[in-house]
């Protein structure tokens, strides 16, 4: 605005209880409460808060920030990037998206090396499901019943761990199977471990069952982590290819939270040897900015072409988060994030378990790499509540300066996600599990 005597001046920020009053006059909530802190700026691991509380961030913001906040190769790439070209017409091209492409068939085995660059995991994985049914034929979708795989209409109708009810009918074809979860087996063997073999055998019975001959395709996540970071053990994912063979399915992995180096190899699919038919990358690829990828094989994408396959979209292979993406495999490599992740991950594991030692309250511990998760455990106390421990945790967390994400489940006590960013350090991370550990002992003391 311009002061009386004709000088530029910047308009006084509104006091915290101006932008509350607006935020709850004006922002429809979209899923729980907001966070009420006024967030002004980041950097690296921590974000900083209008009032000057420095908080530490275990989740990397939506669980994609994985090169941290305002990373410098990230922010000339866009200054760069934003002067020559950020966006076109839908059907041109520019080199960042066709580089792109290419070194992302590079990280990957054969046969997947063709892509599609979008801007969402939930945009991703509709175009995903929409190319397996129009190359198959068929339109029926099976997920794992703790799935998440977006808010779009197919993404939505495989997603299963919240917001089916109150919306209407889902996409018409649509099944669950049960998620292997080994620290709450619903099939077990005579050791009392989870018995996932038949487990999946029984799921896939009752897909028989209810199938009508369209059986299309297998979405889910190498490890559920809106589920509850429930990682299937070695061996499940081969065992669900067969499956899918046996049907004539396409196998379709939703990467979004664990590609890219974040579970201490490039690809989480990685550890079992199984390729997907198609990938599908979000999140992390854009290292916070909004970037996503459908990858599959030439044959895939020929037959898809032949059948006039159309995922015409607005910002479909935009010139600017493409740049980004480039960058984002830059450090990538250059930096070694892949084997960081790695020996993070298991400092990060360890003093987990060592909270887990001395609070009775955190039953299990698990995932891999830098996407871990803790249970809170509801039987350690006749009567507890984990909804209501876990939501105190979370705050006591915050109030410490650790931000905390955390997913409660019908079925299962709360789970705190933590997935801090690959840059993280060592002390950060020290702090961020010395915080956690203060806020379990103040809520529920140590037992």
């Amino acid at each position: 605005m311009t002061s009386p005597t004709g000088t530029t001046v910047s308009p006084a920020a509104p006091s915290a209880d101006a932008f509350w009053a607006d935020a709850d006059r004006h922002l429809v909530r979209y899923g729980g409460e907001f966070c009420r802190e006024v967030i002004e700026h980041a950097s690296g691991s921590f974000v900083h808060t209008a009032d000057g509380r420095k908080i530490l961030d275990f989740t990397s913001g939506q669980m994609s920030a994985i090169l941290g906040h305002g990373h410098p190769a990230i922010v000339e790439t866009v200054q760069r990037q934003i002067t020559t070209v950020s966006h076109l017409y839908s059907g041109m091209l520019s080199r960042p998206v066709v580089d792109l492409a290419r070194r992302l068939a590079g990280t990957l085995p054969d046969p997947l090396e063709k892509a599609l660059l979008l801007t969402t995991g939930a945009e991703s994985n509709e175009a995903a499901i929409r190319m397996a049914k129009l190359v198959t034929g068929r339109h029926e979708i099976v997920s794992f019943a703790r799935s998440w795989h977006g808010m779009t209409q197919a993404a939505a109708s495989a997603t299963y761990s919240a917001g089916r009810k109150g919306y209407g009918p889902g996409a018409p074809g649509n099944f669950a199977i049960p998620a292997p979860h080994a620290y709450r087996p619903d099939f077990t063997l005579p050791d009392g471990s989870h018995d996932w073999r038949r487990q999946l055998d029984f799921g896939f019975d009752l897909i028989d069952a209810q199938s009508t001959g369209s059986l299309a395709a297998c979405i889910v996540e190498p490890i559920l982590s809106s589920g509850g970071i429930i990682e299937p053990p070695p061996g499940y994912f081969a065992a669900l290819k067969a499956k899918c063979r046996e049907r004539g399915m396409l196998l379709i992995l939703d990467e979004a939270q664990t590609g890219l180096c974040r579970t201490g190899t490039w690809y989480a699919f990685e550890r079992d040897g199984v390729v997907p038919d198609i990938l599908t990358l979000s999140k992390t690829l854009g290292a916070g900015l909004p970037l996503a990828a459908v990858i599959t094989s030439a044959e895939i994408e020929q037959a898809a072409h032949e059948r006039g396959y159309l995922f015409f979209t607005t910002h479909v292979a935009d010139p600017l988060v493409a740049a980004v993406g480039n960058t984002v495999l830059d450090v990538l490599t250059a930096e070694r994030l892949d084997e960081r992740a790695a020996s993070l991950g298991e400092f990060l594991r360890d003093g987990l378990l060592d909270i887990q030692q001395r609070h009775p309250v955190v039953g299990d511990v698990r995932g891999r790499g830098l996407l871990a998760g803790i249970e809170l455990d509801a039987s350690y106390e006749a009567g507890a509540s984990t909804d209501l421990l876990g939501a105190r945790i979370t705050r006591r967390c915050l109030e410490l300066g650790l931000h905390m994400n955390i997913v409660q489940l019908p079925g299962m006590g709360g789970v705190f996600r933590i997935a801090p960013p690959l840059t993280i350090t060592e002390d950060e991370l020290s702090l961020g599990l010395a915080l956690l550990d203060q806020a379990i002992d103040d809520v529920v003391g140590g037992r």
